[in-house]
């Protein structure tokens, strides 16, 4: 079918399952809904869908090495740029899986007007890199950094950053340096950069919308931490951040902790041989505080990259299970009963995600990996999740565009779907979760009473069949085999048109009745006459 709606005629669910010798594999292939009675569940922050830009790329340094033979993009100028802005290896991580990355031109038009179109959005502009990134006093960045840190983020840097944010509609989430230099001769950490950065910041015609204190706690040591950091020394650093940002930058949300690896399934991180403080004792450690939102990380493996660490992997074969698409829920649920213990109704965020942790699977850059990306948007927004911050825009893997030729990737398309027709409302599709048929649905974006519907079909072999009472419009992604590199939108490959312009992303009609949506593929459906008042 190359991805096309198709239309079969079938019967409901209810009487299907009422005739003689009906099998329950043959009932979950027939569903109806009904648009117009979905009941509100949920709402999402407007920028709910957003993106993370490292710090490493914004000032050069040691990022995940491409797959494949060294590429030999680290020239001997590129080396000398290396030792002068940073690019330390994170401790405890082999260094033949890190590459150099001269910083990235934020001035360039393609990712400008790429990112601009999944506006408005949140940039979180972070990472393990920020940790130890000093931020210098002047336009001259000093020609040796102060002792404790590894990088330097200058201010003509940082000013790109916030031109950037203007240009694509992105508010501006980071978090801020924590490394040996940071701090007294008692050895705790003093907020001089974080201000420094902050009133750059305002000098510049900028704003910090939200803030971590730092990027991911839980693995202190590898992010840079002084030796011996614990969680004592986090609460007494965190008491001190909190005070100094509700008085520097009170309308900067505050988020915390920012803490990856745990879950309450048996394949997280934190069992694995880096070393791990526990979020538990982060937040007994730092209570007081009454933070803005409850933020985490979400990686359900490791990469290939990282295969001999002990780190939990998964493979291209296990990408459409439900055991693999359930693991999101898993890292939600272990993190939601802390911030219901210590930040009861807090919002949460997550600040950082994508398929795989330290620069993504090889499939990540494919449409394999799309299935993952709207899943769990969709599972995200049913529980409540305000905020979803993807891995990267247009770094390594796992980027949304490709890092070198900046070309969309399939999970760019799919966001950009996202981005035109799922709403902030979340309604309950009435369609459990269950093998190879995920349903979910929004209010369609600017049509009151209109919905939208997200179907992700993620089983390879066999075609699911579901009835809706009015006319709409669809939008089926596929392509064949699952891991390429493009994508089909309605059987027609999605890419750029002359000058970086978009193509038109144009639905095609669909009739009242039974909808079919084939092996291994996500449908779109846009119903902007469901009439459902709870999108009015």
């Amino acid at each position: 079918m190359n991805g096309r709606v198709s239309i079969r005629i079938g019967f409901p669910l209810a009487y299907l399952c009422a005739m003689p010798g009906c099998a329950s594999h043959n009932c979950s292939s027939f569903i109806s809904v009904s648009p117009a009675t979905m009941p509100r569940i949920a709402t999402v922050d407007e920028r709910y869908q957003s993106y993370n830009v490292e710090m490493a790329e914004v000032t050069g340094g040691k990022f995940w090495r491409p797959y494949g033979p060294k590429s030999g993009s680290a020239s001997k100028q590129n080396q000398a740029s290396s030792a002068a802005s940073g690019g330390a290896t994170p401790a405890g991580m082999n260094p033949d899986m890190y590459e150099y990355r001269p910083p990235i031109d934020l001035a360039n038009s393609r990712r400008i007007k790429l990112a601009a179109a999944l506006a408005p959005a949140y940039m979180r502009v972070s990472g393990t890199w920020a940790n130890t990134s000093y931020f210098p006093g002047s336009d001259d960045a000093p020609a040796a950094r102060p002792l404790g840190f590894d990088g330097t983020l200058t201010r003509e840097q940082w000013k790109a950053v916030i031109a950037f944010s203007h240009a694509v509609k992105a508010g501006i989430v980071t978090s801020f340096a924590i490394s040996p230099g940071t701090r007294d001769a008692n050895g705790v950490w003093t907020p001089d950069q974080a201000r420094r950065l902050l009133d750059y910041t305002k000098s510049a015609g900028g704003s910090i919308a939200a803030a971590e204190f730092m990027n991911e706690p839980t693995i202190a040591a590898m992010g840079g931490a002084p030796a011996g950091y614990n969680a004592a020394a986090y609460g007494r650093d965190f008491k001190v951040f909190y005070a100094f940002a509700k008085q520097a930058a009170p309308h900067m949300l505050v988020l915390f902790p920012g803490s990856v690896g745990e879950t309450t399934g048996d394949w997280g991180m934190a069992s694995a041989a880096l070393p791990h403080l526990n979020t538990r004792d982060l937040l007994a450690a730092a209570a007081g505080p009454s933070v803005d939102a409850f933020s985490y990380h979400h990686y359900g493996a490791s990469s290939e990259r990282a295969s001999g660490m002990g780190l939990p992997m998964t493979t291209a074969e296990a990408a459409l299970s439900e055991e693999w698409l359930a693991r999101t829920d898993q890292t939600l649920a272990f993190y939601r009963n802390l911030r219901d213990q210590y930040e009861s109704g807090k919002p949460m965020w997550v600040t950082e995600t994508a398929d795989a942790a330290c620069g993504g699977n090889p499939w990540a850059s494919t449409f394999l990996d799309t299935f993952r990306y709207l899943d769990q948007l969709g599972r995200l927004a049913k529980q409540g999740v305000q905020v979803v911050m993807h891995n990267t825009l247009d770094a390594s893997d796992y980027g949304l565009l490709d890092e070198n030729t900046l070309a969309p990737r399939p999970n760019y398309w799919g966001a950009l779907l996202w981005r035109r027709l799922m709403g902030t409302t979340v309604l309950e599709s009435g369609v459990p979760i269950q093998a190879g048929l995920h349903v979910y649905a929004h209010s369609l974006r600017g049509v009151p009473g209109g919905v939208a519907l997200l179907v992700i079909n993620t089983d390879r072999s066999a075609a699911r069949t579901f009835t809706i009472p009015t006319t709409g419009q669809g939008y089926t992604l596929s392509v064949n085999p699952l891991r390429s590199h493009s994508v089909q939108l309605n059987g027609i490959e999605l890419k750029l048109a002359a000058n970086d312009e978009l193509p038109n992303l144009a639905g095609v009609p669909v009739a009242a009745g039974n909808i079919t949506i084939e092996p291994a593929t996500i449908m779109f459906l846009a119903l902007p006459e469901a009439n459902n008042s709870a999108c009015r």
